[in-house]
């Protein structure tokens, strides 16, 4: 049964909000991803470095000539396939009352997530974040507020099904969304971060003083469960996570003249931590894979200068890329030079083709003072690893700006950066602005809303289901 979501002013309003009807739907949804404009990222190569001044970004003026918009094709039509691995998840889609056009659409879900910081009287620092993915209008059919309809309608949603908190990510260039979430819905920034693109191309091996070892699953779950505390923001299911079968696994990074054993017990039969013991390398790196080659088709389109139809667009609508542009999918924008460093794949040249998918490089930790080593010997890894997996073309990873390894990524021009907003609201229907009077007229805090106050955060996991 579709359950139609309509805001106060119903007489007023535009659109009818509702949700997502598969056979009624999903064609007309695709048609709107594909018609849907995505603009090129403003800016992408300008020094915007504050979070480190060590990190390059792409400014070569003839890469600039060949910029190239990265744009996500689900290589199966399948809309909510991006929500799918959530338990509890909704699409809603708007359309016009007069004439039932399809206008606009959103997905959400809500998963629980840990933090370092406490909840009031909550007993454990777990709380249910809904987020909110795939906010999408029609180009003929914005500033109109029927996005602003969407995400109040999915909050709402997200309200009723016990969210403690939601959350939405977009690319700091993104000033339209930017200012929809801060301006009008009461987002606060609470968190920035690193998009790391690199173009998969022919290596070398990895240095003969480093190892590589994959984990079994349940080492993994084992080193994870004991490291991610340290992080400001994580999953709690990682289990499921590391299970799924877009994840191909987990890898630990250390130097040979390390005792491996140190590292991983794989005689443990403790079935908490008996993988795990204290006694670790001087320095390692441990980091999973997830294959959005499987999730995915990337389409390359050229200048948009050169194209007088306004692009080529979104088919049907994503799959896990954390949606940058009215959060849909974070557009890279790579140099692709044919005598560049950053080749397209091993028989690519150094053009990267059409179409193409990626690595996402996920759960990255490490500890020790030779990090920039193992740092390499892991993008060296990946590299050779989607080599072997189809239409494998680029390795992206993410980093918060306060994450320790983001000092240690390796600078080389053919990696990109993209900067990252994340952004909170809580679910009690105080805007940000009413807390901020409250708080300073009683000259207090409340402790319920910590992780409203903490500012800025910015050493998290990355969820591969949201990249």
């Amino acid at each position: 049964m579709v359950d139609k979501i309509e805001n106060k002013k119903q007489e007023e309003q535009l659109v009818v909000i509702r949700e997502f009807n598969q056979e009624r739907d999903i064609e007309v949804v695709g048609k709107l991803e594909r018609n849907c404009e995505i603009d090129m990222l403003p800016g992408w190569s300008t020094n915007n470095t504050n979070y480190n001044n060590n990190i390059i970004i792409n400014s070569n003026n003839n890469n600039k000539k060949r910029v190239s918009s990265l744009l996500t094709n689900m290589m199966a039509e399948d809309p909510l396939c991006r929500i799918r691995l959530y338990a509890v998840h909704v699409m809603l889609v708007a359309e016009l009352r007069e004439n039932g056009v399809l206008v606009g659409v959103v997905r959400g879900c809500i998963k629980c997530v840990g933090t370092k910081f406490g909840f009031g009287e909550r007993e454990t620092n777990y709380l249910n974040l809904g987020c909110i993915l795939g906010l999408r209008v029609s180009p003929s059919h914005r500033r109109m507020g029927i996005g602003f309809n969407l995400v109040k309608s999915v909050e709402e949603w997200m309200m009723r099904n016990g969210a403690h908190y939601t959350f939405l990510a977009t690319e700091k260039s993104n000033v339209a969304s930017t200012n929809l979430f801060t301006n009008k819905c009461n987002y606060i920034n609470f968190a920035s971060l690193v998009i790391f693109v690199q173009p998969v191309h022919s290596t070398s091996s990895s240095s003969s003083n480093i190892k590589i070892e994959k984990l079994h699953i349940e080492q993994a779950i084992s080193l994870y469960n004991n490291r991610l505390r340290s992080k400001h923001m994580y999953p709690t299911d990682i289990d499921s996570i590391l299970k799924e079968k877009l994840s191909l696994g987990t890898w630990v990074s250390y130097f040979k003249e390390e005792d491996k054993e140190s590292l991983i017990n794989k005689n443990g039969d403790d079935h908490d931590h008996g993988d795990f013991v204290t006694k670790t390398p001087s320095s390692w790196v441990v980091f999973s894979v997830w294959n959005s080659c499987e999730a995915y088709k990337i389409d390359h389109i050229k200048n948009k200068q050169s194209i007088s139809h306004p692009l080529k667009f979104f088919h049907a609508t994503l799959s896990h890329a954390k949606e940058k542009i009215f959060p849909c999918l974070k557009l890279p924008i790579l140099s692709c030079s044919s005598s560049g460093a950053g080749g397209g794949g091993s028989s690519g040249g150094g053009s990267i083709g059409n179409p193409f998918g990626f690595l996402f490089l996920y759960g990255l930790y490490g500890e020790g003072e030779r990090l920039g080593e193992l740092m390499k010997s892991v993008l060296r890894f990946a590299s050779r690893l989607a080599e072997n997996v189809k239409h494998c073309k680029v390795i992206m990873t993410e980093l918060g700006v306060s994450d320790p390894l983001i000092e240690h990524v390796p600078q080389e021009p053919s990696i990109s950066c993209i900067q990252d907003l994340w952004y909170l609201k809580k679910m009690n229907g105080i805007a940000a602005a009413d807390r901020d009077r409250a708080r300073d007229c009683h000259n207090d805090t409340d402790d319920d809303d910590e992780l409203m106050m903490m500012g800025q955060i910015g050493n998290v996991f990355v969820d591969p289901r949201d990249f």
